[in-house]
């Protein structure tokens, strides 16, 4: 019987076919043909080289396409022939490829239906499409001289092992692989952005990718983690408000297709979570899909619902991985842009130290044909009978006019001319073979032309090479010059406010209970109906014995019986606050208390009163804005108090945990407590901040306080395009920065200050108004209706002063003004006060203390005429300069 032993290395062939017996294990075959294949689809399939960006497939595309180039359109189904020559997989591979690679309009100029990355519409068939290298390709991916070359996989072909690539493509276009126990991920990038880190590279500079999307949207890359493992951003879709009935989707987020969009969106509405009427799907040239809302619905809720449960807003975890020295390195995106960065340096280099050798061997061979020409060299070989005895002649009659660097007096020597290298026999070769015809025609004086021509572009290499990382810097400066127009950041990249599901997602449901059984869930529609909700809410329930419990909402969930109050529960709220009086069993005494409920542990019971044997609740309400009441307590009749009935106001009482105890009410038995009255909140006016960077109103201190608000008050906001809207304090609002000159809370005796031109008569008019209209969240324009009509200046200052400036007859004319002084205040509907009879120039509010003409003394103002004495702050006023004084309303002229 043969011994049986464990062998895990692979099998040699040699020794089986010299028949010696080797014993296989499975778990040998299993451990180095993994590793094979792991390593092979890492290697060759999955994850792209440092030294070009690309993955084998891509390279082997372009190298195809290199070949065949000629400068017109060529049939797809020929390049992927082409490529099948050097690529060892099927064709459906390589066409997926080239329009993946097409797709990205960088490398392949394309021609045809190449579908559309954007709604996932695939291309057309091979045979019907084209495709060529762009100019940028040409420039940036090849160059024979400094490519390293293999054999292909059948060993008929060259191919390179990898492109002479002069530019962090991998970054560019971004790529995606998954290959064994591993996979990469790394997000494109701008062009624009990746040649100016580049440039900033070279000069010693830190640099700080975030990615780009050729989708558009916005990005929030708070935890991008430089495109390392770990990292993530979160990407949305651009969705405006159309009116309050219809939103438009205009840009989608990375990798989402707008036929997925559309289908999440319509699930969503399925299950409840959003309120729609229908989606039309208008994408062409530009995406375009419109979401019609169902009457009553908040367009702003909408919106944050949209994010919360639809691929609006997607989740990408970026992975740098690359292939470094035939090995998966894992990385970030900025020491990428370094490596590429260095690559590219290097490639440079290369390039001009084999520049450097053309011209050194062209200057060369340019001063032997001299020589050899004007002192006829070529006579004394006439009488010559062998080749060694030419070449001999030719050498010394070259040794009368030259010297070489191995001449010991090379560095002294000024009558020969000083050749870069020493003369060749192959050099000897070559002038032989000079044509008499280019003997005879042998122009000294152009010779000498082309030779102080390349002595100039030898000197220039030189200087390259000598000052490499200035060229590095130059390359990247020209190509952006070149290519970088119409390349600018498509995605917006900004900072998301968080949305909780549960403040954002439809009521769906109806929530029902049962008090006396102790029942609550959305199907118990024959008992008493509590609140609409959505089934992703919360639930909190109150027990008579004292015990709170707060569960998820379900068809039917029993929660306890002798419910004293249910509803929808919100994590962290602070406003509501719960009045509680409860007896305690074991000292019969009677317990006030207020307190809030601002997290728990879902199904866990807590008791909020006594735990004694017979302990209950006396008294509850539930306020959602902290209100205070009064309450009328009433004891037994065998009370032994002497005051039976007396009044109790809860805003006496502090709020204070769940927990506590609370304060004693009496010590004598309760017959019954009954609401008197409801107070006014103890909680006071709610802080609202406004986040600049999100457009959001918010209570969680992120940027700028606007105030404290109490019931009724309102915001303000002034647009850029001449209108104003008064809203209500709603955090749900959603605004847009890029339209909105201010922000801040409402006071109806407030002036607003208008600068704007009035496209009718053609004048800049200033006007002063109060708010008059009480619509809530309508916007209204108190400029002229006309195209040219445009807003110049606001303000709501008492009385802001201003300076302009607009041009007469070519000359630069300022002026101040403080326009409380200028007028008085008159209807939102007013055209205002003329200021000039043409459009200014600019405008711009300055403190009254800087003014270099003094405080303006009301009736009168004084305007200065004179232009361009701003920085003088004590001007001697030249000639043509006049001081006039104008009066409110009187009309400022040249």
């Amino acid at each position: 019987m043969a011994k049986q032993r464990k062998d895990t290395s692979v099998p040699d062939m040699n020794s089986q076919q010299s028949g010696e017996d080797t014993i296989i294990t499975l778990s040998g075959m299993y451990q180095n043909y993994f590793l094979d294949y792991a390593s092979y689809v890492i290697l060759e399939r999955a994850v792209p080289a440092v030294e070009d960006g690309l993955k084998p497939v891509q390279r082997r595309i372009l190298h195809a396409m290199f070949e065949q180039h000629d400068g017109r359109y060529h049939k797809v189904a020929n390049l992927i022939g082409q490529t099948m020559q050097y690529h060892p997989h099927g064709d459906a591979a390589i066409g997926e490829a080239l329009v993946n690679m097409g797709q990205k309009e960088l490398l392949i100029d394309c021609q045809g239906n190449w579908g559309d990355y954007r709604t996932g519409d695939p291309a057309a068939a091979p045979r019907y499409i084209e495709a060529r290298l762009t100019k940028f390709a040409l420039e940036v991916a090849f160059n024979p001289d400094t490519t390293v070359w293999q054999m292909s996989y059948d060993g008929r072909k060259r191919e390179p092992v990898s492109l002479p690539m002069k530019f962090p493509l991998v970054l560019a276009m971004g790529v995606e692989g998954i290959a064994v126990g591993l996979s990469t991920k790394i997000l494109p990038h701008n062009f624009i952005e990746l040649i100016k880190g580049s440039i900033a590279i070279l000069k010693g500079k830190k640099v700080d990718l975030y990615p780009d999307f050729p989708s558009g949207g916005f990005v929030d890359v708070s935890n991008y983690n430089a495109g390392g493992r770990g990292g993530k951003v979160r990407v949305r879709a651009k969705i405006r408000e159309i009116d309050k009935k219809t939103l438009q989707i205009t840009e989608i987020p990375f990798g989402v297709t707008t036929g997925d969009l559309i289908e999440s969106i319509l699930k969503a509405n399925d299950k409840g979570q959003i309120k729609i009427k229908k989606v039309i799907d208008k994408v062409a040239a530009d995406i375009d899909i419109e979401i019609e809302l169902q009457p009553g619905v908040s367009p702003d809720v909408t919106i944050d619902a949209l994010y919360a449960f639809t691929q609006c807003e997607v989740s990408i975890s970026p992975n740098c991985c690359i292939i470094v020295d035939d090995k998966p390195v894992f990385t970030d995106v900025n020491e990428l842009l370094r490596i590429c960065t260095d690559n590219t340096r290097e490639l440079l280099r290369m390039e001009l130290e084999i520049r450097k050798h053309e011209l050194e061997e062209k200057l060369h061979f340019a001063s032997l044909e001299k020589i050899f020409i004007q002192n006829r060299i070529y006579r004394d070989i006439e009488e010559c009978e062998t080749w060694e005895a030419v070449l001999e002649t030719i050498d010394t009659g070259l040794k009368k006019y030259v010297v070489t660097p191995a001449d010991p007096a090379y560095a002294a020597e000024k009558k020969r001319i000083k050749l870069l290298r020493e003369v060749t026999e192959e050099d000897l070769v070559r002038l032989t073979e000079i044509r008499i015809k280019r003997i005879s025609k042998y122009n000294s004086f152009k010779a000498d032309e082309e030779i102080a021509k390349l002595n100039a572009e030898l000197e220039e290499t030189l200087h390259h090479l000598a000052h490499l990382t200035e060229y590095a810097i130059a390359y990247f400066e020209n190509l952006l010059s070149k290519y970088g127009k119409g390349r600018e950041r498509k995605t917006e990249i900004t900072k998301f406010d968080e949305i909780r599901a549960t403040e954002v997602v439809a009521n769906n449901a109806k929530l029902y209970v049962n008090l006396s059984e102790g029942f609550i869930g959305t199907s118990l529609k024959k008992d008493e109906f509590v609140q609409d909700c959505s089934d992703i809410d919360d639930i909190i329930a109150f027990r008579r014995d004292g015990v709170m419990k707060v569960v998820k909402v379900g068809e039917k969930v029993f929660v306890g019986k002798d419910l004293l109050y249910v509803a929808v529960w919100k994590k962290n709220d602070e406003r509501t606050t719960y009045n509680m009086a409860y007896l305690d069993a074991g000292t019969g005494r009677t317990y006030v208390k207020r307190f809030n409920v601002t997290a728990i542990t879902r199904d866990k019971e807590y008791q909020l009163g006594s735990s004694a044997k017979g302990s209950k609740v006396l008294y509850f309400t539930a306020n959602p804005n902290g209100e205070s009441e009064v309450v009328s307590v009433m004891l037994t009749a065998a009370s032994t108090a002497k005051i039976k009935v007396f009044d109790y106001d809860f805003g006496e009482l502090a709020i204070k945990g769940r927990d506590s105890q609370g304060n004693v009410l009496t010590k004598y038995p309760v017959k019954q407590i009954k609401q008197k009255e409801v107070g006014k909140s103890t909680i006071g006016a709610q802080k609202l901040w406004f986040d600049d960077i999100t457009g959001r109103l918010n209570t969680q201190e992120r940027g700028r306080l606007l105030g404290e608000f109490d019931t009724g008050d309102t915001i303000l906001i002034l647009y850029n395009d001449g209108s104003y809207e008064v809203t209500d304090m709603d955090v749900q609002q959603r605004f847009e920065m890029k339209d909105i000159v201010h922000v801040g809370k409402f006071n109806p005796e407030q002036i607003i200050n208008v600068v704007h031109f009035d496209g009718i008569k053609g004048w800049t008019m200033v006007k002063r108004f109060r708010i008059e209209t009480n619509k809530l969240r309508d916007k209204y324009s108190y400029l002229t209706d006309h195209p040219k009509s445009k807003l110049l200046f606001v303000s709501v200052q008492d009385n802001p002063r201003i300076k302009y400036s607009l041009k007469v007859k070519g000359k630069a004319l300022t002026g101040e003004i403080s326009l409380g002084d200028f007028m008085e205040p008159k209807g939102w509907k007013a055209v205002g006060n003329r200021l000039s009879d043409q459009l200014l120039t600019g405008v711009k509010e300055i403190d009254p203390s800087e003014s270099k003409l003094g405080p303006t003394t009301p009736p009168a103002m004084q305007v200065d005429l004179f232009g361009g004495q701003e920085e003088d702050t004590n001007p001697e006023p030249p000639e043509n300069t006049e001081k006039k004084t104008f009066k409110p309303g009187d009309t400022i002229e040249f």
